[in-house]
């Protein structure tokens, strides 16, 4: 008589998760059950050869939409290794709960001859049937899942309208005790000193400044996985966000409506509303600024790694050299900058309008033709500034619809929707180094005479200093800080230049002729002005 074969051996792995972490303390909770239950069945297969692995894959406390799991992910490792031949489970919805993860799992499982087993469901993945009831099954359980997920939702939503703190980072200010919200007052104090300093800076870059120079630092937040976030300087996006928060007033916000809060408040009503009012008007005039500014390619220029470019401008002698430079430079995030991070702006405008006007098609354009500006925002979506190149995103407008569609108003729509389309352009560029300040050349042996730049800025500077002392003098204004806030400068600058109007006739002819010294600029003119012209270096007696 032929002996039978002996039996192939087949590796069982336990695979165990809960959605929560309620009860895992116990001394058996949920995952020791589903373990208990599998094991009993493995050892029910043992005469097909089935033989459990000791090694644990449990996951508690985590959901099973994703496949993001850490057990779950030794699991499959094991599985690609070929370490695993059967899976056990107690339910389908322990492996996962989503039907295309489940589709994922099934194909790793092909590849690698892995085959998975449910106690207690009754079912066999080899016949179309048996795959028929698992997709059932799992399309109940994906079901389960957005069902819970609703109806956390809505429960976050009704706490929230009864102003309860629902969890979260905890904001400055406060702690957490049995699950409420009470005020730190080290904390609170903060609170208050941040909001009343932005009132005496008048801006949230200075009031930035301020915070550092007086070491104040972000509140420390560690995670339950050991992370430790914050102590840090604040960043101004961060601190526009905490001036605007309504819960430092008693108010939970939710979906845009604000609801009284359970908390307690930590700033008045009042100095919230006057921080709110200055962060408006501070709104309201950079915007005013931003239309008025000469940075025609503002808030479309992006370095290689998205990073937005700001306009920026330095002064040499007078005159002002304007860039754009990456953002992160400015928050001091240099190491997220891309490949190219300051450029000159003048260069790189003319380059891109340039090449915008010999692309588009004269007749899609007024007569008249278009200003700078008005092309870029046309025609430009966005430019991205590369070491050898500059990309353009281009909008380009597709002929109106013909008449013959005006009476079809869905026609219309649907024309309109899709009455644009974008192509690129690459510009030929090289990126070079520069300084953030151009210098003044001086061959040796040539006598340095005054810039033309620096001579018509100084010009320029006189005649508002002269304007501003008549305003004054004939009572159109009362104060140099009626004249900053017309002007749209801080009273400082105003202060510093008014003395301007007193230059004397002399120095303002050598400034003319270009026979000042090639080293005069506004702020050392301004500085410089005499008491009386018959003591100026280059005086000729008194001239009054």
């Amino acid at each position: 008589m032929t002996p039978h074969p002996p039996r192939k051996i087949l590796r069982c792995a336990i695979y165990t998760r809960k959605s929560t972490e309620h009860n895992l303390d116990l001394e058996f909770n949920s995952l020791d059950a589903q373990r208990e239950a599998c094991e009993a069945y493995i050892k029910s297969q043992a005469h097909e050869g089935w033989r459990l692995v000791r090694t644990g894959y449990d996951d508690g406390g985590l959901s099973g939409a994703s496949l993001d799991r850490p057990a779950l992910q030794a699991l499959l490792g094991d599985v690609r290794e070929g370490k695993i031949d059967v899976i056990v489970v107690y339910k389908v919805d322990r492996l996962t709960r989503s039907l295309a993860d489940f589709a994922k799992l099934v194909e790793l499982f092909d590849q690698h001859s892995v085959s998975f087993v449910s106690v207690t469901q009754s079912f066999n993945t080899t016949s179309s049937m048996g795959r028929l009831t698992l997709n059932v099954l799992l399309s109940f359980a994906q079901f389960e899942r957005e069902v819970i997920g609703e109806r956390v939702r809505d429960k976050i939503a009704a706490s929230k309208r009864k102003g309860l703190w629902v969890g979260g980072p905890v904001p400055l200010g406060y702690a957490t005790v049995n699950k409420k919200l009470v005020i730190v007052p080290e904390e609170a104090e903060t609170v208050r000193t941040m909001f009343r300093l932005y009132l005496q800076c008048g801006s949230v870059g200075t009031l930035a400044e301020e915070l550092a120079r007086q070491n104040i630092l972000s509140k420390v937040r560690t995670f339950a996985s050991g992370r430790i976030k914050g102590g840090g300087p604040y960043s101004v996006g961060a601190l526009a966000h905490f001036l605007k928060n309504r819960f430092y007033i008693g108010e939970v916000v939710y979906q845009g409506e604000s609801y009284s809060g359970e908390h307690a408040a930590i700033i008045d009503r009042s100095t919230f509303e006057a921080v709110q009012a200055k962060l408006a008007d501070n709104a309201r005039v950079r915007r005013l600024r931003l239309n008025d500014s000469p940075a025609i390619l503002m808030n479309r220029i992006f370095d290689d790694r998205g990073n937005r470019m700001t306009p920026s401008h330095s002064n040499k002698e007078g005159v002002r050299y304007r860039y754009y430079v990456s953002h992160v430079l400015l928050q001091r995030r240099n190491k997220n900058a891309g490949r190219v991070t300051r450029v000159p702006a003048i260069q790189l405008e003319k380059l891109v309008v340039e090449a915008i006007r010999a692309k588009a098609q004269p007749d899609t354009e007024p007569k008249g033709g278009l200003s700078d500006r008005e092309v870029i925002d046309r025609y430009v979506t966005g430019i991205i500034v590369r070491p050898n190149s500059i990309d353009v995103e281009l909008r380009q407008p597709t002929p109106a619809p013909s008449p013959a569609l005006a009476t079809n108003a869905s026609i219309i729509a649907d024309v309109q929707a899709s009455s644009t389309c974008t192509t690129v352009i690459s510009l030929p560029w090289t990126a070079r180094a520069f300084a953030s300040v151009k210098g003044v050349l001086h061959q040796p042996g040539t006598k340095p005479t005054l810039k033309g730049e620096t001579r018509d800025a100084i010009l320029l500077a006189v005649a508002k200093a002269r304007s501003w002392i008549d305003d004054i003098a004939l009572g159109r204004v009362q104060s140099f800080a009626e004249i900053a806030e017309r002007e749209r400068k801080v009273e400082r600058h105003i202060r510093l230049l008014a003395p301007l109007a007193f230059v004397p006739p002399h120095t303002l002819a050598a400034i003319i002729d270009g026979t000042a010294p090639h080293d005069s600029t506004v702020t050392a003119l301004a500085q410089a002005v005499p008491y009386r012209w018959d003591r100026t270096p280059h005086g000729k007696g008194s001239e009054q």
